[in-house]
């Protein structure tokens, strides 16, 4: 069998973190085969898709870097394909006309909810041996109902929760198309599954109660069953079901926080999913190793300090020149100067180690690039009798000095056993004048970075 998946949201907005997560691990058992994985955009629901939450769903695919094999495709574009199965369902009589205005079908719920049972369609226009149908109202279209088994169960071997089994008896006849002749979500999916040969449909556990109407309807049209695997949600870390109130909980939110996309996937793959005790990995490991028994029947709980973590180990490893372009844009929104001023990439290098995202290594990297103004407080604390001399004598050995961090750190501690200082009494005015701050990685490192003619200047304007 080749392993055909597909990820299929609908575009009523943002791309969020359990479905990015549904996505991955149908992409991961799609590569882990040699299979194919398939975007679906399921955009039947005229009143809350737009065009703006395909492109956001596109947004967060792409810079997640989960490409797809097939598609996208839109079902708005297979209406042609819907109307002709809805039409051979109705010649088979395993669909049917209903008349039933909604307000009628309200009722008959309201009926049984008063009498204890379950509110459901009560079969008014299903077709049986010797019933008299009502007389067709006029002027009413009608919608499609399909002809769901009276009797008996529909049961699979869900690869997440194990064996589920439903009485068809709990299940009314589904609406498959509306009066207009739209199909309705349930139709949809399962014509899409069946026409696309997916063979494996991994997807949140808010989904359970679909899938049994989606497989009679499947076994009506003669159709192979695909393998179910229904992933449990994410929650926060208060227990509850993830929210905006636990922050950004849109894929696209994440790299305007300085994320990198190999953070993110590691983090989702993590949250329902584990090998051994594996805690950082690569997609190519991740492709490899993923299967579906190792899925959690429990809910995964987000935790942003674990996410923050790796996405730390991430920057570390990232090469120079790519963070460099992911802060410059916001070190000039920041007001950046750039003229005569250290090189971005080895900046980075020396700031990346201690900041979790890209938008902290930015505000980190802005002390090489503005003008210091130092606090007069602060000025008039560091920069007294005892550490005054010192800077001066420094400044002026600095004139010859070798301009490689080794030196300047020997430099350094002379300056120190010959004024008889200790290391904080010299590095942090040092810092404050060079930076207008007193924490700073390094001070010889810094030192190195800003350069002889920066550290002149700025030493002598205030010594």
């Amino acid at each position: 069998m080749i392993v055909r998946t597909r990820f299929a949201p609908s575009p009523t907005g943002y791309l969020h973190l359990g479905g990015a997560r549904t996505a991955l691990f149908s992409w991961a058992y799609a590569r882990h085969f040699g299979g194919t994985f398939i975007l679906r955009i399921e955009d039947t629901d005229l009143e809350r898709s737009t065009p703006e939450a395909v492109e956001a769903i596109l947004q967060g695919m792409s810079w997640l870097g989960l490409s797809h094999d097939e598609g996208p495709f839109y079902q708005m574009q297979r209406m042609d394909r819907y109307r002709e199965v809805v039409a051979q369902m109705l010649a088979a009589g395993t669909a049917y006309h209903c008349y039933s205005s909604p307000e009628e079908v309200e009722a008959m719920r309201e009926r049984q909810r008063a009498a204890g049972e379950k509110p459901r369609y009560d079969g008014t226009w299903r077709p049986e041996a010797g019933k008299i149908l009502p007389a067709i109202p006029a002027d009413r279209k009608p919608v499609v109902r399909f002809r769901n088994p009276a009797d008996g169960d529909v049961s699979w071997d869900d690869v997440v929760k194990g064996t589920i089994t439903i009485a068809n008896r709990e299940m009314d006849d589904l609406v498959i198309a509306r009066p207009d002749g739209t199909p309705t979500y349930n139709f949809c999916v399962v014509i899409d599954d069946w026409d696309m040969q997916i063979t494996h449909v991994i997807r949140g556990d808010d989904h359970v109660n679909n899938t049994p109407r989606q497989i009679n309807i499947l076994k009506a049209l003669g159709a192979t069953l695909p393998l179910y695997g229904h992933v449990p949600m994410i929650l926060g870390a208060d227990g509850e079901k993830l929210s905006k109130r636990h922050g950004a909980v849109s894929v696209m939110d994440y790299p305007a926080q300085g994320y990198l996309p190999e953070a993110m996937l590691n983090y989702l793959a993590r949250l329902g999913w584990s090998h051994g005790d594996d805690e950082v990995f690569s997609m190519e490991q991740f492709c490899a190793w993923f299967d579906l028994d190792h899925l959690s029947k429990s809910p995964a709980q987000f935790n942003p300090e674990k996410l923050a973590w790796l996405n730390n180990h991430y920057i570390k490893q990232a090469d120079n020149d790519r963070l460099a372009g992911l802060v410059k844009p916001l070190m000039e929104k920041d007001g950046a100067n750039f003229t005569n001023a250290p090189d971005l990439q080895a900046v980075i290098g020396l700031m990346k180690e201690r900041v979790n995202t890209t938008n902290e290594l930015a505000d980190a990297a802005m002390l090489f690039y503005r003008t210091p103004n130092p606090a007069a407080d602060l000025l008039a604390q560091h920069l007294n009798e005892l550490s005054r001399p010192a800077l001066q004598d420094y400044a002026a050995r600095c004139q010859a000095v070798e301009w490689k961090k080794d030196a300047l750190s020997a430099l350094l501690k002379e300056m120190l056993a010959a004024h008889k200082l200790k290391m904080p009494q010299m590095a942090m005015p040092l810092r404050l004048l060079l930076t207008g701050q007193l924490q700073t990685p390094s001070i010889d490192a810094v030192i190195e970075l800003f350069g002889r003619d920066t550290v002149l200047a700025r030493l002598t304007k205030y010594l």
